[in-house]
């Protein structure tokens, strides 16, 4: 597990770069949704609340300290969690119609998981305070 540190990294960076390619097609209307561009719905800018926990995660990612680690779970936990909320609400078929799920949709959640994965199995050396 040495290189979970540069795993985390690199699942933060396909995190950030897959809230800017498109995440759904609404053909209908003729609107291309992404993490940071839903103009003409109401899903809003879901990709910011993934760069707000990404922030945190990177920080408590390379603090070698127990509690850091801790902290990250949640992050991690937190982050796949509003990728599952953002893959059930912005795919769901609407009125009748099915938007086309695309790349960056599919990468958020490969991400996601690669983060939670890379927080779960830190890079951390604990010191044995036991004295005989």
């Amino acid at each position: 597990m040495r290189y979970m540190k540069w795993i985390g990294l690199l699942a933060l960076i396909l995190l950030v770069v897959s809230c800017f390619l498109p995440w759904v097609i609404i053909t209908s209307q003729s609107i291309i949704v992404s993490g940071v561009d839903s103009t003409g719905t109401y899903f809003g800018k879901p990709g910011y609340v993934h760069f707000i926990l990404g922030f945190f995660f990177i920080i408590f990612h390379f603090i070698p300290r127990l509690w850091a680690k801790r902290v990250n779970l949640l992050v991690g936990a937190l982050n796949i969690a509003w990728a599952v909320r953002n893959y059930l609400i912005i795919s769901m078929c609407r009125t009748g119609e099915c938007p086309e799920k695309q790349i960056g949709l599919w990468l958020v959640l490969g991400a996601s998981v690669l983060m939670l994965i890379a927080a779960l199995f830190p890079d951390l050396k604990l010191k044995d305070e036991r004295k005989v």
